[in-house]
């Protein structure tokens, strides 16, 4: 063994993995600013710039935008779960549902990028999508609370709750800056149109399976993401 070789575990070899740390963080806090600022069709080269990294130290750290993405939002994701679990603790059922459509919502007004990120799938990113999976399940436990008080239209299905997300971002998209709160009233009125009695029947439901593949479709990986393994 070469005595003048350093050990990894050397103290003088911890500075270089904690600048990589710091890199890493840096990468993540800018990532952040440019996708509450612009959303998820920021490119990476508009991270890499807020950072003032070069593009390679993005791809080195994150080889592709979905674990970006995943690292930028994992605490996001929590609190959106965190709401959906306050909102099951609520004693009336259906209070509890409009304060998760109503918090939800804020969220997503508040940073442009996880106004996308509840209107779009991440297969890759399982530790994030399983924190989206458990907040669904909870919510159809809530939905089916809130009809058995018969304060929540019967036809009132999972599925509304990704249009909702999904038409609640795009009016903050279009909206931005110059009526950033018209959201509010655009969630009001989609809130009173889910409580009972029903003012009229609603058309079907989309699909579980085509809903899915339009979240795919709008995810950072593109259409392709939602076409069919043809390779066997």
């Amino acid at each position: 063994m070469n005595p003048g070789a350093q050990h990894p575990d050397d103290p003088a070899s911890q500075p270089l993995r904690s600048d990589a740390e710091r890199n890493r963080e840096r990468i993540i806090a800018a990532a952040r600013r440019v996708f509450a600022r612009d959303g998820l069709n920021a490119s990476m080269a508009s991270v890499a710039r807020e950072a003032g990294v070069g593009i390679a130290t993005i791809f080195r750290r994150f080889p592709t935008k979905e674990e970006l993405v995943a690292a930028v939002f994992a605490d996001r994701m929590d609190s959106y779960a965190d709401a959906v679990a306050v909102a099951l603790d609520d004693p009336d059922p259906w209070h509890g549902f409009v304060g998760y459509i109503e918090t939800a919502c804020a969220m997503q007004a508040a940073d442009y990028g996880f106004a996308d990120v509840l209107t779009m799938t991440f297969p890759t990113a399982k530790a994030m999508e399983e924190r989206r999976n458990e907040a669904y399940e909870g919510m159809v436990e809530l939905i089916d609370r809130a009809k058995a008080t018969g304060r929540l239209r019967e036809d009132f299905d999972p599925s509304d709750l990704v249009l909702i997300h999904m038409a609640n971002a795009g009016v903050i998209n279009a909206t931005g800056d110059a009526a950033p709160d018209a959201w509010r009233r655009v969630v009001a009125l989609m809130i009173q149109s889910f409580e009972a009695p029903a003012r009229g029947p609603l058309p079907a439901s989309p699909e579980h399976a085509a809903l899915y593949k339009a979240m795919l479709r709008a995810s950072p990986a593109g259409p392709a993401a939602a076409e069919p393994d043809r390779s066997n």
